[in-house]
């Protein structure tokens, strides 16, 4: 039975879809105007893992990742390279895809370009003006009247009247409450525009995702997720602009992963500590990064440090080793076994990705302690299920050798000429040979069966 920390209601729920066995799961994407970092990631990862582990559990899945291709960051940006907008997010949506591969996320079902649905957020917008929770200020922007909306705040906890002019939002004359925000945006020179009842103008942010979302999923689906920092004012206005222009309940689970911090500090441009995936992955394998991510807890503060990535490596590692010293036999994952059931306990709990590992590094020293090719291959399976453990141990292990110049057929060459000094009991050229190799970052298992290498 899947329970999820609902947001919304602020406690775990039992999950139960609106539709018997299908789930409509909507997630706030990337606004492409610069590489992905290191809090995009973990968005990308986390639900990733909880897309992977609703279908596991059989569920139909419809996932839905939008991409935010206009805003000002983006007008800016283009403006200052000399290209067009297009250029500009059609680049880095490519460099995005390319990250997320290395990473093993999985494309969404949908992936929504906030370009391509201006005629639904014209429609939704008509719809709240009619209601009578819109309105056209005198600079010619379209408004959401905050005060309006008697539901406002239900999902951040926050009153209104605490939320003083000036704090958390922009003040604005033109508004009739500086509360208000922006749902049409009236044309500027040499901006981009679209003809609107209202002039002509671009959409405002917060109207992409509900239009998006009731477009592709109904106007009342079931899960929708994105980072903690968009639970205000981002989240809270979706529920405004949805639930106040289609009369209906908008999202039925709400989740939000934790912050990405860095040496216990939150990571930011303006602290120096920022990261970008790219960065982060000339150091680390992307699988690494994955494994980082997913052993903490979604909900809680992830704290990125090189030595918290070292540690995460030499843990993956062990995974690895008992799949390399124990070669896995192929079989579809028995869920009545001990293992198997308690790591689909972990992740139905909340999506415990923490707990889940646990069980695999206790099924892996299993696999150490019995020499089983069925208990092998179950870890191989569970791991698979989070996008863990699925590459052969060689290359995995041998991933980023080579750092000493040496090639593969380098490296398996001195392993020969090592066998051999070792057989003529020339142990002292044996040695140098393993000494030039872990100088190059290669290390040597000598076993019964043979020596293997791995990175060091």
């Amino acid at each position: 039975m899947l329970k999820i920390y609902n947001s919304l209601k602020r406690e775990k729920q039992v999950f139960t879809p609106i539709e018997p066995n299908k789930v409509r799961m909507y997630v706030c994407g990337m606004t492409v105007y610069d590489y992905c970092h290191l809090g995009h990631a973990r968005v990308m990862v986390v639900f990733d893992m909880v897309y992977r582990w609703l279908k596991a559990s059989g569920y139909d899945v419809t996932y839905v990742r939008n991409i935010t291709d206009i805003d000002d960051k983006i007008i800016k940006r283009a403006i200052e390279n000399g290209e067009t907008i297009q250029q500009l997010t059609n680049r880095f949506i490519a460099f995005m895809h390319e990250d997320a591969d290395a990473l093993g996320v999985q494309r969404p079902d949908y992936e929504p370009r906030a370009t391509e649905y201006v005629p639904e957020m014209l429609d939704l917008i008509g719809k709240l003006e009619a209601n009578g929770l819109a309105y056209q200020a005198s600079d010619g922007d379209v408004n959401y009247a905050v005060r309006k909306f008697l539901g406002y705040g239900k999902l951040s906890g926050k009153s209104l009247d605490d939320l003083r002019a000036g704090e958390r939002v922009e003040v604005d004359s033109a508004k009739q409450d500086p509360l208000d925000f922006v749902l049409w945006k009236h044309a500027k020179p040499g901006e981009p525009a679209w003809q609107s009842p209202w002039g002509d103008g671009r959409p405002g942010w917060h109207i992409e995702c509900s239009a998006m979302s009731s477009k592709l999923l109904g106007q009342h689906f079931d899960i929708h997720g994105g980072g903690q920092d968009l639970q205000f004012p981002h989240h809270e206005n979706e529920i405004a602009q949805s639930e106040g222009a289609n009369c209906c309940n908008f999202v039925n689970y709400w989740m939000h992963n934790g912050f990405v911090r860095v040496d216990n500090e939150k990571m930011s441009k303006s602290l120096g500590n920022f990261f970008t995936i790219r960065t982060v992955l000339e150091q680390f394998d992307a699988e690494v990064v994955r494994f980082f991510i997913l052993r903490a807890h979604y909900r809680s503060p992830l704290n990125y440090s090189d030595a918290h990535l070292d540690d995460a490596r030499r843990s993956l590692d062990s995974l690895y080793f008992a799949l390399r010293d124990v070669p896995p036999a192929a079989a579809d994952i028995d869920w009545s076994n001990e293992f198997a059931g308690r790591f689909a306990a972990a992740l139905n709990e909340d999506f415990d990705s923490h707990g889940a590992i646990a069980v695999l590094f206790e099924l892996a020293a299993e696999v150490n302690r019995q020499k089983s090719a069925g208990l092998s291959g179950l870890l191989k399976g569970l791991g698979g299920v989070i996008g863990l453990l699925e590459r052969e141990p060689s290359a995995y292990l041998q991933g980023g050798a080579g750092v000493g110049g040496l090639d593969e057929a380098a490296v398996g060459q001195m392993i020969v000429d090592r066998a051999a000094a070792k057989k003529a009991k020339n142990f002292a050229e044996a040695d140098r040979i393993r000494d030039e190799l872990k100088a190059a970052g290669i290390i040597l298992d000598d076993s019964p069966q043979g020596t293997t290498w791995r990175r060091a």
